[in-house]
């Protein structure tokens, strides 16, 4: 068996991270947990969408789980608010003396 990093998702939610071989004789997981090998588990995450005006939107990318993310069967979905891009003061690029 390969060890790996799985994800432990107890009630539909990523509790835990572990470096397993999933053999279980060696370890069990936590009853009624779902074990997800990290590495090809689908995650939707905050990425920054370069389109005017700038924003952020949910895009799925594969291996960016982490500990927090909820779990629908088929995808984690991040636990994180969408990050709120600051506008920048404009200047007219001349300096008073």
């Amino acid at each position: 068996m390969t060890i790996q990093q799985y994800f432990v998702v107890e009630n539909n939610v990523v509790t835990n991270s572990v470096i397993w071989d999933g053999n279980t004789q060696d370890w069990q997981p936590p009853v009624d947990a779902t074990m997800l090998v990290s590495e090809t588990t689908p995650a939707m995450i905050w990425q920054l969408n370069k389109l005017l005006p700038p924003s952020y939107e949910l895009v799925e990318v594969i291996g960016a789980g982490d500990i927090g993310f909820t779990w629908n069967g088929s995808v984690l979905t991040t636990n994180e608010p969408q990050p709120i891009i600051k506008e920048q003061p404009t200047t007219s690029g001349t300096i008073n003396a």
